[in-house]
């Protein structure tokens, strides 16, 4: 399938056969922060959950919930500008295997995210921060690779993404750091689902830099 932005005709033809009525949001809306998620209040069928940090506007979770719909896809977002696509383009496509949720992303992955409940972590152009004294601020530091452990079942995987090439570095030696990950070449069926802002940079000749660790 071409790497063009999401056509909402085109996804409409194609989007899973097994649908309900119309949500009136996919947007969670929290009870309590202060417990991890029940999941079944967010997924009426359940089935293996892949975790989207930072969905953006959601041209990547959209795409890969339509190709994907016996996976559930849960989009972590704290801009509300960005996440309200999703919201409007999943519920216009009928798909049922999609929950979004507004908040701070390392405040959910640490204790929100319920422990061994997922099966891949996806983090695709997180903000680089480049100047060194805001570097503490990258989601993708030391201690993100014992979070994703706590948040994995067995044989999860993290996938990333960035144009940073320092911090690809980062991304890298702090994984690596870890021994309880295994890398390992990224899903040519999942490279091939792109990004909104991965088509702008590499239209720009800005090239894509992808890891892919296996717990």
């Amino acid at each position: 399938m071409p790497d063009d932005p999401i056509n909402l005709q085109r996804a409409e033809a194609h989007a899973p056969l097994a649908q309900s009525a119309p949500r009136s949001t996919l947007l969670h809306e929290f009870h309590t922060i202060l417990e991890p998620l029940t999941l079944t209040d967010h997924f009426p069928t359940p089935q293996p959950l892949e975790v989207e940090l930072g969905c953006g506007d959601g041209s990547f979770l959209i795409e890969w919930a339509r190709r994907n719909p016996g996976r559930n896809l849960l989009g972590v977002e704290r801009l509300l500008g960005r996440i309200r696509k999703p919201d409007k383009v999943g519920r216009r496509l009928g798909l049922t295997n999609i929950s979004l949720v507004r908040i701070e992303i390392s405040y959910f992955l640490e204790y929100l995210l319920p422990a061994a409940s997922t099966d891949a972590l996806h983090v695709y152009f997180p903000d680089p921060w480049p100047k060194v004294k805001h570097r503490k601020y990258r989601l993708i530091n030391d201690r993100f690779p014992a979070l994703a452990r706590r948040a994995l079942k067995p044989g999860g995987i993290v996938h990333l993404r960035t144009d940073h090439v320092e911090y690809f570095a980062q991304m890298l030696a702090v994984f690596r750091a870890d021994k309880s990950f295994t890398e390992m070449e990224p899903p040519a069926e999942l490279t091939e689902v792109t990004t909104d802002f991965e088509r702008e940079f590499n239209a720009k000749g800005i090239p894509t830099n992808r890891a892919s660790w296996r717990l």
